[in-house]
């Protein structure tokens, strides 16, 4: 318990010092002696300089020892709160954790019981008659298709655990191959995995010094690789051998500290034009043709100067329409045309840092925002008023830090554009177990549309990718990869669900006998290689399986 200054009454612990020591001696020896005053010592002349040093001699500050309770939050005596292991107590002098409202606690918020609650739905179009609709489809088909059920992957498959030597950043499906998937982490691994034939897995160790933030796929010949990293270069790498081509590289002098050191966060692929854009810490974009791997242009600067571009995408309809987010608390749309400093054709306000932000996958037409104030924003058009978003669901994903953002991403198949797919940073309590689900949430309405989740997943989910073709979802815990498939009975199926396999990653260096464990991921597993200690169950992945307490 941490120690605080003790009130005034309360007695302290003092050092007694050399020469109080003497003074006790001399006055026990003359007592002893029978004499009853003190001798007065001899008078010596002390020098100027001497007898100041000895003023500003500092004696030792007294020992005190307090056992108040201490708040983390507010730093006050009297209470405690804070995380305690996965549940978060309140702070009775802060506002909500969750909602960031005052007037109620995180246990208590409305928005936990009721994702949806204060969110206004998307308007209905369609008020009259099936027929009507038809019509309607015929002269405009900009009307939105029958909204069909949503389908979602929740249950565990097969899990490639410690794959990688620290967490994974990023996570993306191979565009053609439909079983390959690949990882990035915060060392700079590049990591292929086909999960339908688990035991085949790469790793590449050599692809960057540090965290790699995107992966993109060439256009012409899907064995190449697009990766942007933390190091400040873009490279492209060779699925088959691993041979890597420095494309960019914005530190070529190395290290010269903090102060001119640039990092690469924001990267998207603009498809006519066969170009690559990225975006650096500093607020600006650069090009790289994809044609001549070189870069192209000079840097534009798209946000505040000095703050971090962390996302960028280009429209899947128009791709001249670039989509960017910064820590300066602004999403922009831009025209990859026209590019210059004032040029952004609509800026999207947020409460705190953007973490991500998207276009629909089909349309286009819609913008999907994540920021660190516990809100989703959804604008339904971008061709409409942009002032203010849409809806704002209360979702928890603020967190402190050693953990990768989440981010909210559409499901790239639905047709109705609706469905999006998010990690959960708050825990619930599960049967006695402490779960981080993966929420789906009907963006239209803001209702919790599934939580997915398994027992012998106690870890953090902030990485999460959709399949673009199957009803396949990858999740990136710590240095564990899963796949989720969807039940077999829900396709009514008379096969029996196949049991878990979780194939162990064995490739790591030990040093005298220990793992080297990640020092700020969460890990499932303990250091000899062992689960931890939680519940085993195989099919208790979904709300509906499991009792919420």
């Amino acid at each position: 318990m941490p120690f605080a200054s003790s009130s005034s009454s309360t007695p302290g612990f003092v050092r007694r010092t050399a020469e109080s020591d003497e003074e006790s001696e001399t006055s026990s020896s003359d007592e002893e002696n029978g004499f009853g005053f003190e001798e007065e010592p001899p008078v010596e002349e002390v020098d100027a300089a001497e007898e100041a040093a000895l003023r500003k001699r500092k004696r030792p500050p007294p020992i005190t020892i307090s056992l108040k309770k201490v708040c983390k939050v507010c730093k006050e005596s009297g209470h405690e709160a804070g995380f305690r292991g996965a549940t978060y107590i309140d702070c009775p002098k802060k506002p909500c954790f969750l909602c960031k409202m005052p007037g109620h606690t995180t246990m208590f918020c409305p928005h936990r019981v009721a994702m949806e609650h204060g969110v206004i739905p998307a308007p209905e179009k369609n008020t009259k008659t099936s027929l009507d609709y038809i019509f309607k489809r015929q002269i405009n088909d900009k009307i939105p298709k029958i909204k069909p059920e949503f389908v979602i992957p929740d249950q565990v498959d097969c899990g490639l655990i410690r794959f990688h030597s620290r967490r994974i950043t990023c996570l993306e499906f191979h565009p053609t191959r439909n079983n390959i998937l690949l990882s990035g982490d915060k060392k700079g691994q590049l990591g292929i995995w086909n999960y339908v034939k688990q035991l085949e897995r790469t790793i590449y160790g050599s692809i960057h010094s540090c965290i790699v933030n995107n992966i993109k796929f060439s256009l012409g010949n899907d064995a190449m690789v697009y990766t942007s990293s933390s190091d400040g270069t873009v490279n492209c790498t060779d699925m088959e051998t691993g041979i890597k081509t420095l494309l960019f590289d914005l530190n070529p002098e190395g290290w010269n500290g903090p102060a001119t050191w640039r990092m690469l966060y924001g990267m998207d692929v603009n498809i006519e034009r066969s170009v690559l854009f990225v975006a650096d810490n500093f607020g600006y974009l650069y090009s790289v043709d994809m044609r001549s791997n070189k870069h192209t242009g000079e840097p534009i600067l798209i946000h505040k100067k000095g703050s971090k571009v962390v996302g960028l995408h280009c429209n899947p309809v128009q791709p001249d329409l670039l989509l960017s987010c910064g820590n300066d608390h602004f999403a922009r749309i831009w025209d990859a045309r026209r590019l210059n400093i004032d040029s952004s054709l609509a800026s999207l306000a947020h409460g705190r840092v953007v973490n991500s932000a998207y276009f629909s996958p089909l349309s286009g037409n819609k913008i999907l925002t994540t920021s660190q104030d516990n809100r989703i924003r959804v604008w339904d058009s971008i061709f409409g008023n942009l002032e203010s978003p849409s809806r704002e669901i209360v979702h928890s994903h603020d967190f402190n830090r050693h953990l990768t953002p989440f981010r909210a991403e559409w499901d790239p198949k639905d047709p109705s554009e609706s469905l999006a797919v998010i990690g959960r940073y708050i825990s619930e309590n599960y049967d006695g177990v402490a779960l981080h689900p993966i929420d789906f949430i009907d963006t239209s309405t803001g209702k919790l549309v599934a939580e997915v989740m398994d027992t012998d997943v106690t870890t953090i989910t902030p990485v999460n990718k959709l399949h673009p073709h199957e009803y396949i979802l990858a999740s990136g815990s710590s240095r564990t990869i899963l796949i989720w498939k969807i039940k077999p009975e829900k396709w009514k199926t008379k096969k029996e669900p196949e049991r878990k396999q979780f194939i162990f990653n064995n490739t790591e260096k030990k040093r005298h006998g220990k793992v080297d464990s990640d020092s700020d991921g969460d890990s499932d597993l303990d250091p000899k290689g062992r689960r931890s200690k939680t519940k085993k169950c195989q099919s208790k992945c979904t709300k509906s399986g499991m009792k919420k307490s």
